[in-house]
């Protein structure tokens, strides 16, 4: 069963995300149906551009299925789940590197791979739904997709305070920190595909008409007091700080940490801090030996169980402090 619908309408290629009951998130054939799809938009002369969206109101994609991750590790089964990371990083790859404008209609919760497959393409439209975030810390892995590569190159050392607590952001946050290139609502986004396909006016001009492109907002410049103790150099020091500096948002951080696997914690920060001098590539397989690691640590798979599976939000993590 295939859980991607892509067809070609007008000047545009289409590809819909169609597995609502798992929120969209990603099992490695929906990663090599999209693969085949833009096989065949890139090989039309007359599809100008390619436009990935959700079925659901409720979810852009959530992530990949790292219920599946799971069993295939429980298994002993490696090789599966490091082959759906390998074909997950190549799919992110590409689109970043995607020869034809690549739009992505974002409208519900957009975390983990749903913000792979989105944030390295040409344009990100969120609407008022549209929630992202890197929530892998909580399920004792780490924050990949390229999440090394455009977490570590956010202002204010916001990439490091999504990476590590998993928080999410929205709105005017979320587009000026680049996750979003456009802002609409919702109800928008049919005429916004409609002129997409068929329309004679180039794709900036479309987008400027029915968008909003606004810089920093009042709203991002308090987020900067939430990420202050950030620009620690060790997770010590950011706790240290998090504990003297006691405000709601810090002490909401702070519990998220706490929270947190240790180990995917530490790994996080290392790949953070090594991700701001490297190419999307360098940082893709950087993550994949990160990958290789978590998936053979117990705290993937106790982090999956407490969060994904059981739902009772109690790891008990196998790497107890920082």
């Amino acid at each position: 069963m295939s859980f991607i619908a892509a067809e070609k309408h007008g000047r545009a290629g289409i590809i819909a995300l169609d597995r609502p009951k798992a929120m969209n998130a990603l099992n490695l054939g929906m990663i090599r149906d999209i693969d085949k799809a833009l096989d065949r938009f890139q090989a039309d002369p007359d599809i100008h551009c390619v436009v990935l969206q959700s079925t659901s109101e409720r979810a852009f994609c959530a992530g990949g299925d790292m219920r599946r991750i799971r069993e295939l590790c429980l298994e002993g089964r490696f090789d599966s789940a490091e082959q759906f990371f390998h074909e997950e990083y190549t799919l992110i790859e590409r689109i970043a590197d995607f020869p034809k404008p690549f739009i992505s209609l974002i409208d519900g919760i957009c975390m983990g791979g749903g913000m792979g497959l989105s944030v390295h393409g040409t344009y990100r439209i969120a609407t008022e739904r549209a929630v992202f975030a890197m929530p892998e810390t909580a399920i004792g892995f780490i924050p990949d997709v390229g999440g090394s590569y455009f977490l570590s190159r956010m202002p204010h050392h916001f990439g490091v305070w999504m990476g590590l607590t998993g928080a999410s952001v929205r709105g005017f946050d979320a587009h000026a920190l680049g996750i979003s290139s456009h802002m609409t609502v919702a109800e928008s986004l049919p005429r916004i595909l409609d002129e997409l396909c068929t329309g004679p006016r180039s794709i900036e001009n479309i987008l400027s008409d029915q968008c909003a492109t606004l810089g920093y907002q009042p709203s991002v410049l308090m987020l900067a007091d939430t990420t202050m103790c950030f620009d620690q150099p060790t997770l010590c020091t950011i706790f240290d700080c998090l504990e003297q500096h006691q405000s709601k948002s810090k002490k909401k951080a702070l519990i998220a940490l706490r929270n947190a696997s240790p180990r995917s914690l530490h790994e996080t920060l290392t790949l953070l801090r090594s991700g701001q001098d490297r190419s999307l590539s360098d940082c893709l397989k950087q993550e994949f030996e990160a990958m290789r690691r978590a998936i053979r640590h117990p705290d993937l798979n106790e982090g999956v169980r407490a969060v994904l599976v059981d739902k009772d939000h109690k790891p008990n993590w196998h790497s107890q402090t920082i």
